[in-house]
């Protein structure tokens, strides 16, 4: 009767031990698909971000190849009638004396005409060149921005120039520079429709993890309240928010303008370098 009565105790608790054993492993396999649902949730999400961002990314891309060939053929139009033009039409008026002059001065005036038109094969040449759609790709920023500056002093619109302080600036991507190009264009038209200067110095230095993109102008500047969603302040962030490139833009009244980028040349956030 006794031992019975032991049998029963020893059942009831080998079933209750059974029954915990049981909810602890229902519960750890609930833990277990709870904890798989939201990391596969938050994985997708995850994905789709990084889709998103890429698909901006490409389109902003795209939006700055088209800007950029917009703003060339603006350019090309202005230096066709404005140089090519007048060296075209005074190679005509060559060509007219050479016909109603003597025999004795024929031979100089072909060659002055053949000089000037070879000037003006020069300009188209070097517009040619603005028209290449891969610009960037088959010269890059330093170059590109090189010949942005030829054109402008070439114009007389602004006396500019560039000031590398390294020969060993390198970018991470042909895409990147295509961005900080067009962010520099943005820039340079703020410049010349706003600000009345009459010089712009690019600089450019490497640091450690980053490189110092410096654009100062010396014109009028104006209160920092006053920035309008229009001034290309906007889009110029937008951009660089797109490479990691931190943007400081910075201007006085009276005291000219300076745009500073900040892009990074490592994965980590860059450092700003305390330069005035």
């Amino acid at each position: 009767m006794v031992q019975t009565g032991e049998q029963l105790i020893s059942t009831d608790s080998e079933r209750a031990l059974l029954i915990y054993m049981i909810g602890v492993i229902l519960l750890v396999s609930a833990l277990i698909i709870i904890f798989f649902v939201v990391f596969q949730k938050r994985k997708n999400k995850i994905l789709i971000d990084k889709m998103k961002e890429k698909q901006r990314f490409e389109e902003v891309l795209l939006e700055s190849q088209i800007e950029i060939q917009e703003q060339t053929l603006k350019n090309v139009g202005q230096e066709l009638h404005d140089n090519v033009g007048q060296l075209l039409s005074y190679a005509s008026m060559q060509l007219n004396l050479i016909a109603s002059t003597s025999t004795d001065g024929l031979k100089t005036k072909i060659e002055d005409a053949k000089k000037v038109i070879g000037e003006s094969i020069d300009e188209v040449r070097a517009m040619s060149k603005s028209l290449n759609q891969d610009v960037i790709a088959n010269f890059g920023l330093i170059s590109s921005v090189n010949h942005e500056i030829e054109r402008l002093n070439k114009l007389q619109t602004i006396q500019a120039s560039l000031s590398l302080l390294s020969d060993k600036l390198v970018f991470n991507s042909r895409q990147d520079e295509l961005i900080l190009f067009r962010i520099i264009q943005e820039f340079i038209s703020n410049t010349l429709k706003y600000s009345n200067a009459t010089n712009l110095d690019i600089r450019m230095e490497p640091y450690s993890d980053n490189i110092l993109i410096t654009l100062p102008d010396n014109g009028d500047g104006f209160d920092a309240d006053d920035i309008k969603a229009g001034s290309g302040l906007i889009n110029m962030k937008s951009r660089a928010n797109l490479i990691k490139t931190d943007i400081e833009y910075t201007t006085i009244p009276g005291d000219g303008v300076r745009l500073r980028l900040f892009y990074p040349t490592t994965l980590e956030k860059p450092s700003k370098p305390d330069r005035q």
